[in-house]
Parts: C-alpha cells; sequence; structure tokens
C-alpha cells in the first residue's frame, strides 16, 4: 500500500499537508536517499528522513476523525515515552485500533488544564499552528505584589530568550495574598510561556491551569484525569476555524430521541388535546 507522501505524513502526525508540501519544495525530505518530490508516493517500508531525522510511518486503515477533551493533572508528562518513567498523559487514554492519538500542544508537568487530542495529526498541527490565532486561557495563582506598570509591560511585550512574548489580556480574578489570581490569555503555545512572562517581572506562579482552548472550555464535572468526547457543534467549530471541511451528522435530533426510547414513535404517538377534542366531534354528531 503507498499514499502521496503529502497525506502520509500528515496522517502520520508530522505536519500539515500544506507544512509537509513546503518541506518537500524546500528539498528538507529524503526517500530512500533521493530528494522528495510533490506527488512521490511512499510506502511502510521507505525510509523517510525529514532534516536528516527518520520520521515514524505507519500505514493503517484511516480513523474516523475524533477529538476528546483530556483533563490534565500536575504530575503528568505529554511524553508517549519517558526515561525517567513517570505517568503520561497517555496511560489514561483509551486504545486505538490502527492509530494513535495526537495532543493538539502540550502541558508541562507542573500545569494541569484542558488538552485536546484527537486522531487527526493534520487537525492537530492546523491547531497548534500560530496561523490558526487559538486563544489559550489560563488561570495564573502568582506570590508576589502585582502592580499596574508590571501588568502593563506583560501587556505590551517583554524580550524573553526565544523573542517578544505579551498577554492579549490580563484580568484580576480576586484573592488575597498568596492567593491571588489572574486570568491571562495569549495566542501561542512557546514553552513555558505563561510562566517566563511573569517570572520576568519577579512573580511566582505557583499554580497554573488551563482552562479554555479556542472556544474549548474546561468542563467543571470533568475530574482531572478524565476525559469526554467533543461534541460534534464544537468540533465542527474546530475545523471551520482552521479552513477544514466540517463532518455531517449521522443522527439529527429526532433520531437521538428514538435511541432514547425505541418503542414510541414521534409520528404515531398522540397528544391528550387532540384525542379529547376528537372525543367531542364524534359525540356532536351522535345528537
Amino acid at each position: 500500500m503507498s499514499e502521496r507522501i503529502q497525506k502520509a505524513l500528515a496522517h502520520a502526525g508530522h505536519g500539515s499537508r500544506r507544512q509537509v508540501e513546503a518541506w518537500v519544495q524546500e528539498g528538507r525530505i529524503t526517500v530512500n536517499g533521493n530528494v522528495a518530490t510533490l506527488g512521490d508516493h511512499i510506502t511502510e517500508d521507505d525510509k523517510v528522513l525529514l532534516d536528516g531525522k527518520q520520521l515514524r510511518l505507519k500505514f493503517k486503515q484511516e480513523l474516523p476523525l475524533k477529538v476528546i477533551i483530556y483533563h490534565k493533572p500536575v504530575g503528568e508528562i505529554c511524553t508517549r515515552n519517558d526515561p525517567e518513567k513517570r505517568a503520561t498523559i497517555y496511560d489514561n487514554l483509551p486504545r486505538l485500533r490502527g492509530g494513535r492519538w495526537v495532543a493538539v500542544g502540550r502541558l508541562d508537568v507542573n500545569t494541569s488544564g484542558v488538552l485536546l487530542l484527537t486522531t487527526s495529526g493534520e487537525l492537530a498541527n492546523k491547531l497548534m499552528h500560530p496561523s490558526s490565532g487559538m486563544e489559550r486561557e489560563y488561570a495564573v495563582r502568582v506570590l508576589g505584589e502585582v502592580d499596574r506598570p508590571m501588568l502593563k509591560q506583560m501587556r505590551e511585550g517583554v524580550e524573553l530568550e526565544d523573542g517578544m512574548a505579551a498577554f492579549d489580556t490580563i484580568r484580576d480574578a480576586g484573592g488575597q495574598g498568596a492567593n491571588h489570581w489572574y486570568h491571562v490569555i495569549l495566542k501561542e503555545g512557546r514553552k513555558r510561556e505563561v510562566r517566563r512572562l511573569w517570572e520576568s517581572q519577579g512573580v511566582t506562579v505557583s499554580r497554573l491551569i488551563r482552562v479554555r482552548f479556542g472556544d474549548v472550555i474546561l468542563p467543571r464535572g470533568l475530574s482531572a484525569g478524565k476525559f469526554i468526547d467533543l461534541d460534534s457543534t464544537s468540533l465542527n467549530k474546530l475545523l471551520r476555524a482552521v479552513d477544514l471541511p466540517a463532518i455531517e451528522k449521522k443522527h439529527g435530533r429526532s433520531a437521538a430521541r428514538s435511541r432514547a426510547n425505541p418503542r414510541v414513535s414521534r409520528r404515531a404517538k398522540p397528544t391528550g388535546r387532540s384525542t379529547t377534542v376528537r372525543k367531542k366531534r364524534v359525540a356532536s354528531k351522535r345528537k
């Protein structure tokens, strides 16, 4: 079985199709020692390298598009294999036959909150790309005095070791002393960016929770270490946000009701009012 290189690498979670196409055009991908070209077909037996690093290939039957919301607890890491044998997010996720979960970004070991995972590597890469403009909202508990000039500086921009960074918004969420909370929003996913921005002002982040990614809010009843499926309406919002085609609903509202009570047909079920009116009309005719 063979697939076009851009499709195969996107499905394997190595990048979006457009990214793979760009890598091919830049000559960064080789197949069996030869520089790849657009439209090349590859198989599982081919040796594919990106910038000299071999890429993992798995040609399985394409899985249905699915996204889950995982409430990541503190103490878990977002890596599949950890040399230190620490707990990972994948320990609590359902197994996929013929595929794997692709995380939409990462949260560091000391950060908790909403983490999206999907069966589509292309969707994951599009959501993570800065061009998507996906907002990430965090609840932050800080230790130390925070004044207006500090908040202004973090909104306007701070020079970090990997470039300028800034919060789009900062909102005071209340609390006193060592239990003061803020809600911050940014549209990037750089490593420890939220913590580093606060630390640049001489304060320490004692707790960090991601409460929202795009339009997906951390559900109140979702315990740490648990997950739920993203509903079709929210999934289609994500797809439209990154210019991917929406999925069709398999069952409408009426179908859902029928499954809940399969013995009752909506069309056949009479109402009390119509039955009463019918009886009165029959009685008047007899008189």
